[in-house]
């Protein structure tokens, strides 16, 4: 048994209906500082959880808990505040500002300068101002973006976007990762460097990450454990051998 302080996020009989219809049903999940992924199929729920975690929706019941904080009560912006950072599957970026403004304005709850020093960029403000581009320019480093750092990203190729999209992310400097899907869509090139950075992002920063993932080649290779949903139920959770030989998964969404 993982001891409690292990324990990143822990997800307790958490359900979710919309309109009538159960999307989480009695969900619990406990992940610890690890790349934990979740799997299923499409309508399964994966990400109505991921919304659930960092607020975007409101769960009927159930609790969740950041390092032993309960934060089942507390708003999208108070859990971004705590460290709970997140990626879509649908890109959510400024087109018409640049990489390094789009990873900028990941670091917006970190400022703590007041309007009119910010205003007039002096004092507090510009020494703020330099200590967040300097972050800016290091996640710019570690995700291999600098050719484009100042591009508008509406003209940058689909993988550059999506890799825009997780250092805006990292820009908040996260206790805990959620990418929602960061693969779809990319070829495999594209792939296995989106792989290599999450796998960077956990051993070499420390951050733990919750993947939701429909490659199953990619989430066999990086996940130390797996949750599998179905029609919002959980029906396996276990490391990847585990998991890639449960008759139950295998007949919900893996297939012979």
């Amino acid at each position: 048994m993982t001891p409690k302080e292990d324990i990143i996020l822990e997800v307790s009989h958490l359900n979710l209906t919309f309109g009538g219809n159960k999307v989480l049903d009695d969900v619990n999940m406990k992940v610890k500082k690890e790349i934990f992924a979740i799997i299923g199929p499409n309508g399964a729920g994966k990400t109505c959880l991921l919304n659930c975690i960092n607020k975007f929706y409101k769960p009927d019941s159930g609790t969740i808990y950041l390092e032993q904080q309960d934060i089942s009560m507390l708003t999208s912006h108070k859990i971004a505040e705590l460290g709970i950072a997140r990626t879509f599957q649908n890109i959510e970026l400024f087109g018409g500002l640049t990489t390094v403004e789009n990873i900028l304005a990941g670091r917006h709850i970190r400022f703590k300068s007041g309007i009119i020093s910010g205003a007039l960029y002096f004092g507090r403000g510009r020494k703020e101002e330099v200590k967040h581009r300097h972050f800016v320019e290091e996640i710019i480093d570690f995700l291999e973006i600098e050719d484009v750092r100042e591009q508008k990203v509406e003209v940058l190729p689909y993988g550059l976007q999506k890799r825009v999209e997780l250092g805006r992310a990292l820009a908040l400097e996260p206790k805990l990762l959620l990418l929602d899907e960061p693969m779809a869509g990319m070829n495999l090139e594209e792939k296995e460097d989106m792989a290599r950075f999450v796998i960077d992002i956990y051993e070499e920063r420390g951050i733990p990450v919750i993947i939701i993932e429909h490659d199953m080649g990619v989430v066999m290779d990086i996940a130390e454990n797996i949750l599998v949903l179905d029609f919002g139920r959980v029906i396996a959770t276990g490391t990847p051998e585990e998991i890639s030989a449960n008759q139950r998964v295998i007949d919900a969404y893996l297939g012979k």
